[in-house]
């Protein structure tokens, strides 16, 4: 079990941060146990073309038996969406002695496959080669569906932040997650820490996670599974009530229905098979009308159903 210390300065320093390094790292489990990950099949069936191209026997390894990864390629994200390039940039400067106990802390006394031995130095640079090209071909061409997930889970626990407070935020995470008097327990982990107060959180939500996680020696920063990963991949949206598009139109009530979750107007236009500007202009109308609110996530505007457009789609259905 990890236990976090949480006093007043940190609960108020909590952020949220995007990391397209993390992501990279976590869909590596996906790889390995595809059985595991069945919401990510159709990517992982994408993946596996590409596979011949890649260090795929390097970057499996960096899954450990215990399913751990070595903490230095998964840095703490020193900005709220970091570029990738900027992310392998403090992967190339991991001190040597770090990259070595950190493969080691992920192996835990069990054998360390040949391709992670070596000079450290060495083994570093060869890791960071073989995670930037598996970035560019199996995550950076689906990255812009994949960010606006995790935006709109991003703006989901902030608005339970704001509203709740702490309880609200911690209690929505995942169910091994526990807070109470001031610290937040995460377990089971496979060992046994407890960090002190005074260094803020991180919150980094994941496409790839089954349960909240925080690195050994990034700490304090919690990992946690995404909202909305289930709709990641689809190509076709529920249909709308047939109540509702009797009171609005099918076109805005097929817009309405598809807000499970937040969305931007691309990820709309790309789940509905329309055009981006046809999906503006639905947006326009519901937002006028009230059934809607627009919230600015970074760079992206996320469009959420309003308490009168959630009641008239679930009434409906």
């Amino acid at each position: 079990m990890i236990e976090i210390v949480l006093g007043v300065d940190d609960l108020v320093s909590v952020r949220f941060a995007i990391s397209p390094l993390q992501e990279t790292c976590h869909s590596l489990w996906a790889l390995r146990d595809p059985g595991d990950f069945p919401l990510h099949l159709r990517w992982l069936r994408l993946v596996r073309t590409h596979l011949a191209d890649l260090d795929a026997e390097r970057l499996l390894a960096l899954v450990s038996e215990h399913r751990w990864l070595p903490d230095f390629i998964t840095p703490r994200p020193l900005s709220r969406m970091p570029s990738l390039a900027e992310e392998m940039e403090t992967v190339r400067a991991t001190e040597p002695a770090t990259v070595r106990r950190d493969i080691e802390a992920a192996y835990q006394g069990q054998d360390v496959p040949t391709v992670l031995l070596g000079d450290p130095a060495v083994v570093r640079d060869r890791i960071a080669d073989a995670l930037e090209a598996y970035w560019h071909s199996a995550l950076e061409p689906h990255w812009p569906r994949m960010r606006g997930v995790l935006e709109a889970d991003v703006l989901y626990r902030a608005q339970l932040l704001a509203e709740g407070g702490a309880t609200a935020l911690f209690a929505s995470l995942h169910p091994n997650v526990a807070w109470d008097s001031g610290i937040l327990r995460l377990h089971p982990m496979g060992t046994n820490s407890r960090v002190p107060s005074g260094s803020g959180l991180t919150l980094c939500p994941t496409l790839f996670g089954r349960k909240a996680t925080a690195p050994i020696g990034e700490v304090p920063r919690v990992d946690y599974p995404a909202r909305g990963v289930a709709t990641l991949w689809e190509t076709v949206a529920a249909p709308a009530p047939d109540s509702l598009a009797a009171l609005i139109g099918r076109p805005k009530a097929t817009v309405l229905a598809a807000l499970d979750t937040p969305e931007s107007t691309a990820s709309l236009a790309r789940l509905l098979g329309v055009t981006p500007s046809a999906v503006s202009q639905h947006l326009a109308v519901l937002l006028a009308t009230g059934l809607v609110t627009r919230v600015r996530a970074g760079r992206t505007v996320l469009y959420a159903r309003s308490g009168l457009g959630e009641q008239l789609t679930t009434d409906g259905r």
